[in-house]
């Protein structure tokens, strides 16, 4: 294994309480579709990367960015969370607009949700 891990398929972890819960905020909410469920955990595909969500008693939401999305037009994404209800989260210090998006110096825009279990989500437009 020469190369490390640069030709292994990425899968991102995250967790839930709630299996019914994420399964609908995942699948409908998101748009990501469901490809496997055992009694531990459920797995999404994300435009070829896939998203185990372990089942745990109880979630301890990391204070930080745990999956983020790469988006073509993120009003539109915002638009479409707005819609299910889902809005985004401000942080002191950051200048962020009304809808909570912050431009970095460069004009790359980024905005920040939490799923249901409190995990923080990012969406990042690129300059």
């Amino acid at each position: 294994m020469k190369d490390g891990l640069s030709g292994a398929t990425l899968v991102a972890f995250s967790a839930t309480c709630d299996p019914d819960r994420a399964r609908a905020f995942y699948g409908k909410v998101l748009g990501l579709a469901l490809v496997d469920q055992t009694p531990f955990s459920m797995v999404f595909d994300a435009n070829g990367t896939r998203i185990r969500l372990q089942f745990v008693e109880q979630v301890v939401a990391p204070p930080y960015t745990v999956l983020g999305w790469e988006v073509a037009d993120l009003d539109a994404v915002l638009a479409m969370l707005s819609d299910h209800g889902v809005s985004t989260e401000c942080y002191p210090g950051l200048d962020q607009d009304h809808q909570g998006v912050w431009t970095v110096p460069d004009g790359t825009r980024v905005a920040w949700f939490r799923d249901p279990d409190g995990n923080t989500i990012s969406l990042t437009q690129l300059a």
